[in-house]
């Protein structure tokens, strides 16, 4: 099994999924990190956290597809925040959105979901107009 993380420095994990520069994937067999590789996220939002339904003039109405396509084979992605139409696109494309109060090292939260420690937060999701 491959979980994503959003990352922007290939250690912690990001704030905010789409604006992440990268996502670092954990491969997971019988309950341990096996292996893990570094993905690019040149699909970033361009909007600022918190800027909710009103998206920069540069940014427009966006796009999951990209996002989407860069976590291809991940079955999980695991983050702080995310906004609705992003959860629904990764459920449309069979990836679950773990989504919670996350904070730390991205290893870190891969282990605590695999140790029943992380719970997805639906309140997490944010469902403005973004």
């Amino acid at each position: 099994m491959k979980i994503a993380v959003p990352t922007n420095d290939g250690t912690t994990v990001s704030r905010h999924f789409g604006r992440s520069a990268a996502f670092q994937v954990f491969e997971v067999q019988n309950g341990k990190i096996t292996g893990r590789e570094m993905r690019r996220n040149d699909a970033q939002h361009k909007h600022e956290q918190g800027d909710c339904g009103h998206h920069h003039q540069d940014s427009g109405p966006h796009s999951h597809a990209g996002i989407v396509s860069i976590l291809a084979g991940c079955e999980i992605v695991i983050c702080g925040g995310m906004g609705w139409r992003a959860a629904e696109a990764l459920q449309s494309a069979g990836i679950v959105p773990v989504v919670g109060p996350v904070e730390g090292s991205a290893e870190g939260a891969v282990m605590a979901y695999l140790n029943g420690e992380l719970a997805a937060d639906p309140d997490a999701i944010c469902r403005c107009g973004h």
